[in-house]
């Protein structure tokens, strides 16, 4: 690669800032993918570790982690991302299963449910995110001759830009019930952003469809910068969350949906730990704590 692209690749690509984060929760599915209890099976997971050079020395198995599940970021952070995918994925499937049709994937980052879950034929998956990173995911999947289930359409557009009108150019029906996911992406914005990304969801969706979201609770951030988790990430990849982290107040996404009609479920990671049976619980310092899972549906007249 030149010197220009692998500079490009840093702003817009999975090698730096954000992007990288993207790279973190691929190697905790693929560590997931091979535990015995694993929650969550995605074959493509290693390879995009595998090619990328940031990451190209990180573990895949967790039998390469030394401390095993007692290493805070190989083995409790992988775990609640496999946690993670396995409660987004089943939230997925239900949508489908009472008829959406339509898969937005905001921020999809290296996502592989159109080529990993089994979902009905007739759906198509929008997978929204920075051109970098979609043409890294294409590049991998390629080499690996790996083909979507349904009809994928990459749809390579910053948040920041006219996203809408990219999805909608793409193909995207409003008429339609879709299914939207935004899996670790809304911290990372302003929250003028997020707000304006949650009513554009309204504004997009019909009675039927269905947003599931990640959100953090926490006032303070910065009061659990010295967790176990966020110092391994730190101190261990060179990937300071705190610092991608948007630091301004949080708006109150779920309370707004509830506002506009929507039915709106709001969980902890760890609600889904005890449901499993499997996966992190709370301890102290724990950057953790203030993580919510939210799942909102509009309601059919």
């Amino acid at each position: 690669m030149s010197g220009t692209a692998s500079q490009h690749t840093d702003v817009d690509g999975v090698n730096g800032g954000v992007g990288l984060t993207a790279l973190l929760v691929a190697a905790a599915r693929a560590i997931e993918t091979y535990r015995h209890d694993s929650l969550a099976q995605d074959v493509h997971a290693e390879h995009f570790v595998r090619a990328a050079p940031a990451c190209e020395h990180w573990p895949v198995r967790i039998e390469q982690v030394p401390d095993g599940d007692a290493d805070p970021l190989w083995g409790r952070f992988a775990r609640y991302f496999g946690l993670r995918t396995r409660t987004l994925d089943d939230f997925l499937l239900r949508s489908v299963g009472t008829g959406a049709r339509q898969v937005v994937l905001l921020g999809a980052g290296l996502d592989t449910r159109a080529f990993r879950l089994d979902l009905p034929s007739d759906c198509v998956v929008f997978e929204i995110d920075r051109a970098g990173v979609l043409a890294f995911k294409q590049q991998v999947l390629t080499d690996v001759s790996a083909a979507p289930k349904v009809t994928r359409v990459p749809v390579p557009v910053d948040l920041r830009a006219d996203w809408v009108g990219a999805l909608t150019t793409s193909g995207f029906e409003p008429a339609v019930p879709s299914v939207w996911l935004a899996e670790g992406l809304l911290f990372y914005l302003p929250g003028s952003v997020e707000t304006y990304l949650i009513n554009t969801v309204d504004r997009l969706t019909t009675a039927g469809s269905a947003l599931a979201f990640e959100a953090k609770l926490e006032k303070d951030l910065l009061a659990y910068r010295d967790s176990a988790i966020y110092t391994a990430t730190r101190e261990r990849i060179g990937i300071d969350l705190l610092h991608l982290f948007d630091k301004g107040p949080r708006p109150d996404s779920a309370g707004d949906l509830t506002a506009k009609g929507w039915s709106t479920a709001m969980h902890t990671p760890f609600d889904f730990t005890r449901l499993h049976g499997r996966g992190p619980l709370p301890e102290p310092n724990d950057a953790l704590e203030g993580n919510r899972w939210v799942f909102a549906h509009r309601p059919r007249p």
